[in-house]
């Protein structure tokens, strides 16, 4: 695996075409955007723009639904659309990539090879981005095809680190345990904060400041992992003072049938999924 920084710049020849200007088809667009790429050289395709889409898309010159036709510079085309609707959508878009573009796809459970039968002889990237892309924050995960040259392996590194960090798997299977743990993930964490708030409650505190003291705990616990050297086994274990209040809830979330277990449970469930919606 190889993991990238998130400050490479954006620079190509041609346009960048979206397809799908969703949740994270916007976080995408937002982060070209403030790195720099300049709205002309963005083409998007949205059936139904938002009020500040469209707002966006004219402030910023960029071509919004244009004829297919019209296209004739398309360097990458980006598949921000709902896995369930790629069959229908994508034919139309074939023409675009007849002269080398790039085919970057964030769809989950979307195997490469499912976009080969589609775009026969295209360079092909499968992305696995997660939702913290949203305010610059995120994680993806990238694996192509061998018809993606160094040149575009680099575009597509950069189009994903405008929002986030980026690594790269030469095994497309490892993107069933990838999206179980980074796609899947913030969900995990989202239902830690809600789980630790309600047990605050229920131990006897008001609501509104036990949602405080978990979001601040997880936000401010997390800036810390990503700041120390130390691993987050150490971590843990330097606020574990023994037979303290933290040693012994530790006991309860550490036992066999505790966390760590439901973990396992839960990531190899979310991958059998992964690997199902991919058939």
């Amino acid at each position: 695996m190889t993991t990238i920084s998130p400050d490479t710049a954006i620079s190509f020849t041609g346009a960048l075409v979206l397809v799908g200007a969703g949740k994270m088809g916007d976080a995408l667009l937002r982060g070209w955007l403030g790195q720099g790429l300049p709205g002309r050289q963005i083409v998007i395709f949205e059936p139904a723009p938002s009020a500040e889409l469209l707002a966006l898309a004219t402030a910023q010159a960029i071509r919004l639904n244009p004829a297919v036709t019209d296209v004739t510079d398309a360097a990458v085309l980006v598949l921000a659309v709902k896995p369930q609707a790629m069959q229908d959508v994508l034919p139309r878009f074939i023409p675009l990539t007849r002269d080398g573009a790039l085919v970057l796809s964030i769809a989950a459970g979307k195997p490469v090879r499912f976009f080969e039968q589609v775009f026969t002889g295209a360079a092909i990237v499968r992305a696995m981005p997660n939702t913290p892309a949203a305010i610059g924050q995120g994680m993806s995960v990238l694996c192509a095809n061998a018809r993606v040259t160094p040149a575009q392996r680099g575009l597509a590194t950069a189009l994903l680190g405008a929002v986030g960090d980026v690594a790269w798997i030469d095994d497309e299977a490892l993107m069933d345990p990838v999206t179980a743990v980074s796609g899947s993930g913030p969900a995990y964490v989202f239902l830690l904060i809600e789980a630790l708030a309600q047990a605050g409650e229920k131990a006897g505190l008001d609501m509104a400041l036990a949602y405080r003291l978990a979001l601040t705990t997880v936000k401010g616990a997390g800036a810390l992992a990503a700041q120390s050297d130390l691993s987050a086994s150490t971590l843990r274990e330097n606020v574990t003072s023994p037979g303290g209040t933290t040693a012994a809830a530790l006991e309860v979330l550490m036992r066999p049938d505790g966390l760590p277990s439901l973990m396992d449970e839960a990531i190899a469930a979310a991958a059998r999924r992964s690997r199902e919606l991919a058939k």
